[in-house]
């Protein structure tokens, strides 16, 4: 073996497919199906490309400054990084060092046991309920640290702030994580609860709701403390947070309050009534609060049916895992995008075996 005996081996975190074609229906990475706010292209097209020679502002001033008057939160109360997967990184790297097994369900998000793995984290992953709810007397064992997603993904399940309070009023010694990638899309955010709680980190995303997923664009609110502590780690790994580009459109995306609002309002709105679509074609699924739905049929497999939209140009998530195997993962697109999955899925329902 050799030098191959001191590599880290760990087994990557595996993202939604991304297919070259342009003409398919794309339903399985949690975009958004609208563009970012319009001044972000004015801006884009007036930017001095010049300035790229030079190192960008390890504050990200521009946007720290836009996110703190968003959020009614301190510079010192806010951290920025490279989409929020950087941010939950660092935040692994930084705060889960007891040698206590940190907590996160065993139905979420599956980047964090791969953040485990590679950063030697110990873990325990509590099992979801019958309703795919988190159990909080799980939560309130020895711990090295907490993750919960809210709204959780692959389900959508939206936890209520106070259930997750008593999970961080309960864990004093140990950083809990609430991971709100989705949060905009119907769920409140812990955000409230950072000037009481010395221990709790909020991290959301550009991602989503913002339609920023390819400037990679997270940030994480929290105590000066705790935000003192990630930015040590992270100016220790990479001094340069955050790219000038991404800077100034990311700036501008929260400063266009009115189209923010207006997007998520029209996904929310095509979330809902495909809901009841879905409902009248026998699919079950847990009410979700993010810009997607986590669906399953009594008669049909999932399996089947995402190998047959796929054939058909409509792309949506599947993961072959115990317990969810039986659930696709569809990403609310536009009402178009929709009407075409949901014709699919009665044709291909409606030539079922018997």
């Amino acid at each position: 073996m050799g030098w191959e005996e001191n590599v880290r081996k760990v087994t990557p975190y595996v993202p939604g497919e991304q297919p070259g074609d342009k003409k398919v229906i794309k339903l399985n990475t949690n975009e958004c199906p609208y563009p970012p706010a319009p001044g972000i292209r004015k801006l884009a097209e007036s930017f001095d490309y010049n300035r790229l020679r030079l190192y960008p502002d390890t504050e990200a001033k521009k946007l720290s400054d836009a996110l703190c008057a968003y959020y009614h939160i301190r510079q010192e109360q806010l951290f920025i990084g490279i989409g929020s997967d950087d941010v939950l990184a660092m935040a692994f790297l930084t705060f889960f060092h007891s040698g206590k097994p940190i907590l996160f369900p065993d139905i979420t998000y599956s980047f964090y046991d791969v953040w485990a793995d590679l950063f030697r984290i110990p873990y325990r992953q509590n099992k979801l309920d019958e309703k795919f709810c988190i159990v909080k007397e799980d939560y309130m064992a020895e711990n090295g640290g907490i993750v919960i997603p809210n709204p959780n993904a692959p389900t959508g399940v939206l936890e209520r702030v106070d259930v997750i309070e008593e999970i961080v009023a309960a864990n004093p010694d140990s950083v809990v994580i609430i991971d709100e990638a989705y949060v905009d899309f119907g769920g409140e955010s812990c955000l409230r609860l950072i000037g009481q709680y010395e221990n709790l980190l909020v991290v959301q995303t550009f991602s989503k709701s913002r339609a920023m997923a390819g400037l990679r664009i997270g940030f994480a609110m929290g105590s000066p403390k705790l935000i003192h502590y990630l930015k040590d780690a992270k100016f220790s790994f990479n001094s340069y947070t955050m790219n000038m580009l991404s800077v100034e459109l990311g700036a501008e995306a929260v400063r266009d309050v009115a189209y923010f609002k207006d997007t998520v309002k029209k996904i929310v709105d095509t979330r809902e009534r495909v809901k009841k679509e879905l409902l009248g074609m026998g699919f079950v699924f847990p009410d979700s609060r993010g810009n997607f739905i986590f669906a399953a049929h009594p008669d049909v497999p999932a399996k089947r049916l995402f190998e047959e939209l796929k054939g058909r140009g409509i792309y949506v998530r599947y993961w072959e895992k115990p317990r969810i195997d039986n659930y696709l993962r569809i990403t609310i697109g536009t009402d178009e995008e929709m009407d075409i999955l949901i014709s699919n899925l009665r044709s291909i329902m409606e030539n079922k075996p018997e």
